[in-house]
């Protein structure tokens, strides 16, 4: 198990390095960041100033491994706009990222089992493709649209939740209800999956000939055994859902991390864009890591 630890974790390493690569190498060539700092108005001569000011007149490399060097240091820069530390901006919004992934998570679980397991029970009839489909929907339906729908009818005309902010729990109730339909159709296929190919086993088989019970075989036997899989493709949705909160943010006028990024993006504020590029990559990072783990631990024969 030690070993198969190690190995997974220089690999999450490898990965960590290469992701902070290309996201540096794309965000420093997608656009000029001297000429976006100095405005469309700015001469030449203004806008080699700023390059040489901020340092992107020397190599990529050396932007690069300077860059690595103060984050080693738990510099992470200056916001070129708010003119803050850059790690002081996203410790106050990285709360609320955290608090409405981790309800829309807990939301997804709650409708994705129990509809996993019962498309399971009735494999290949309606009540099977009914839950397919609530899936499928989920994952074609647009988010931003999904949340202007939720708006319209219970914000707006029903009017029983804020239309946006997250001051109080209940205007992160439309935000979690959006990003948890997102992960659902994920964590119910599996599900599905997974019990039915636990019902099909020759231990549920035996069970049955000794006489237990339906609903100890389904919770004691099967659930026990096909939600493992699930366990760990929770940690690394949430990864997801962590970085998948930017449209929905954006849309509930929610200050978190997602909207702190999609302001840095349209005011070119390259070091709070990397930071959180970076710190999205590494909790990802860790958290299939960790799922790995926890699939080894629980399954040897993925050490194999």
């Amino acid at each position: 198990m030690a070993r198969y630890a190690m190995q997974r974790f220089i690999l999450a390493l490898a990965v960590a390095v290469a992701v902070s690569i290309i996201s540096f190498a794309i965000l420093r060539v997608s656009t000029d960041l001297a000429q976006a700092l100095a405005g469309e108005a700015a001469n030449q001569e203004e806008v080699e100033q700023i390059r040489i000011a901020y340092g992107l007149d020397r190599p990529l490399y050396v932007q690069y491994f300077a860059w690595l060097g103060d984050i080693a240091r738990g510099d992470f820069g200056e916001s070129y706009y708010f003119r803050e530390p850059v790690a002081g901006l996203i410790l106050d919004r990285l709360p609320l990222t955290f608090t409405l992934a981790g309800m829309s998570l807990l939301l997804a679980l709650i409708i994705a089992l129990p509809l996993g397991v019962l498309a399971a029970l009735h494999h290949n009839s309606w009540i099977d493709r009914l839950c397919l489909g609530i899936a499928v929907v989920g994952q074609a339906m647009p988010s931003f649209w999904f949340a202007l729908m939720l708006i319209f009818v219970f914000a707006v005309t029903l009017q029983v939740v804020p239309l946006s902010g997250g001051d109080t729990w209940q205007g992160l109730i439309l935000p979690a209800v959006v990003l948890a339909y997102y992960a659902t159709p994920a964590i119910m296929r599996l599900t599905r999956a997974g019990m039915i190919e636990v019902l099909a086993s020759d231990y549920i088989r035996t069970a049955r000939a000794k006489g237990l019970s339906s609903a100890s075989i389904l919770v004691k036997h099967a659930l026990r055994n096909a939600v493992m899989p699930v366990v760990a493709l929770a940690a690394v949705k949430f990864g997801f859902l962590l970085g998948g909160s930017t449209i929905v943010e954006t849309v509930f006028a929610l200050d978190g991390i997602g909207y702190l990024s999609w302001e840095s993006i349209q005011r070119a504020d390259f070091p709070v864009v990397q930071s959180i590029v970076l710190l999205f990559s590494l909790i990802f990072v860790f958290l299939t890591f960790a799922s790995d783990i926890l699939n080894a631990w629980v399954d040897p024969r993925v050490r194999v």
